[in-house]
């Protein structure tokens, strides 16, 4: 390992985390009943201009008046370049701060952003005496915030994850597409053709570069890497595909922007029995060898050696943080 070490951010379950528009209350103890780890109420591109501050009030009614149990609330701000923004920060801190845990900043550009919140935030802490400091998830949607997502990661201690906004990425980018999430036909191979003529075509996925980006960053920092929408609530087959491919790279949370989707991000971003149970004979194949004086040891017939115990020992600690959950 290098000389340098990362500081892990605060561990809290990010499987699932619940979209839930801000001017809609109505649906606020739906989403405290439900299954999910994170719910971030929305203030932004949910909410109409003409609703943001009554949104805003609902949030704070809701944030102190319902019992959201164990889950974890974030609120999702409007962008900087807003004058919502600003009151978005002080009044839900300010009435509704002992209840929150994060805050979600959308479109993050640069580490100066979220330097600003940062400022805000501690200021409203430090005055309204609060003993808990929130926590900062961040949404990277943008090209330029995926140009800086490293400075992004490392610009604050209240950081603690990266989430894809593929919508906005997408636009952002100028990309051919007007889904949001999912697989786009023209994103493929075309294989050469066969001895009869015929030819295959392997649809790849567009977003692969740009998710394992964040996740090095987010990863490089002690981030949790979270991915991002799936809009076709329909269709839970390509969600949990699109979740898998995630999951994959390193994200351990999507998104669920229909109360559908919050089961099928936590069966994907879980941990099955057989995986677990693979680690931990892995943990313990690695133990009797180290107590053989060996560094490496055969099991089923693959080599593990003491990197196969760092894989192993992420799928155990994920087990129990679930199992505690």
């Amino acid at each position: 390992m290098s000389f340098h070490p990362i500081d892990q951010a605060t561990a809290r379950l990010n499987r699932s985390e619940l979209a839930v528009p801000g001017s809609q209350p109505q649906m606020f103890e739906k989403a405290a009943k439900s299954d999910v780890d994170v719910i971030f109420l929305d203030l932004e591109d949910a909410v109409a201009p003409d609703e943001k501050e009554q949104a805003r009030k609902n949030i704070i009614k809701g944030l102190n008046d319902i019992d959201w149990g164990n889950k974890s609330m974030s609120i999702r701000i409007n962008g900087l370049d807003t004058h919502y923004m600003y009151r978005d920060v002080v009044d839900v801190v300010e009435q509704a701060g002992e209840r929150l845990d994060l805050i979600m900043i959308p479109k993050v550009g640069t580490a100066a952003d979220v330097y600003a919140v940062d400022m805000m935030v501690t200021q409203i802490e430090d005055a309204m005496g609060y003993s808990k400091r929130i926590g900062f998830e961040h949404i990277i949607e943008t090209a330029l915030g995926m140009q800086n997502v490293n400075e992004i990661a490392a610009a604050s201690k209240r950081n603690e994850s990266l989430h894809f906004g593929v919508a906005d990425y997408a636009a952002s980018m100028r990309a051919r597409t007007t889904v949001i999430g999912g697989v786009n036909q023209h994103y493929s191979v075309l294989t050469d053709p066969d001895d009869d003529g015929g030819r295959q075509v392997h649809w790849g996925d567009m977003w692969h570069s740009a998710i394992a980006n964040m996740v090095v960053a987010a990863r490089a920092n002690g981030l949790r890497p979270v991915d991002g929408p799936f809009g076709d609530f329909s269709d839970p087959e390509g969600y949990k595909a699109a979740a898998f491919r995630a999951a994959v790279l390193g994200c351990e949370g999507k998104w669920a922007i229909h109360p559908s989707q919050i089961a099928l991000a936590n069966e994907v971003m879980s941990p099955s029995e057989a995986e677990v149970t693979k680690a931990n004979r892995i943990i313990e194949a690695m133990a009797e060898a180290e107590a053989a004086g060996k560094g490496a040891v055969s099991l089923d017939g693959r080599l593990i050696d003491y990197a196969s115990i760092r894989q192993a020992e992420v799928l155990v600690e994920k087990a129990k943080q679930i199992a505690a959950g």
